[in-house]
């Protein structure tokens, strides 16, 4: 049987892996507003006049970065001394379903937002089409959002 001293350890090691996963929020952000950028570049040659109106992918990639530090910040904010185990996989749980919904919510909304905006340049009634999709992409991240704070909060 393991000391009281390595368990406090290891799950120590799981919260700081937990923030760590956070990340992937970001990283999913990052992609889905390069991704958007570049539809955003190259329709910006044909139709300057819809720049502003395209920029709608890039502020739905960077919420989903947010809803990753909401969840770090949460987490940081109770490391103690007295970790318990269990309490510790509970947050590495909410750090994967915020990080990795985060990640592929940020992929749809850049392959979702590149393809809209080249679209929208050509054709403009693909704009509602394009929001309800982007919309549904960016509720992926909510969900693991939600999932987050309920394992967070246990």
């Amino acid at each position: 049987m393991q000391s009281q001293a390595a368990l406090r350890n290891y799950a120590i090691f799981l919260r700081i892996m937990k923030l760590c996963v956070c990340l992937c929020a970001a990283l999913g952000a990052a992609y889905g507003t390069a991704k958007s950028g570049t539809g955003i570049a190259a329709m910006s040659v044909m139709r300057p006049e819809l720049i502003m109106k395209s920029i709608i992918p890039v502020v739905m990639a960077g919420i989903i970065a947010i809803y990753g530090l909401v969840v770090a910040v949460l987490i940081a904010n109770s490391i103690s001394d007295k970790i318990t185990l269990y309490k510790s996989f509970l947050h590495l749980g909410a750090g994967l379903s915020v990080g990795l919904s985060g990640l592929a919510a940020g992929f749809a909304i850049g392959i979702v937002g590149d393809a809209g905006v080249r679209g929208t340049a050509q054709q403009p009634r693909l704009f509602v089409g394009m929001i309800l999709i982007l919309i549904f992409a960016e509720v992926l991240g909510l969900y693991g959002l939600i999932v987050a704070l309920i394992l967070s909060t246990k």
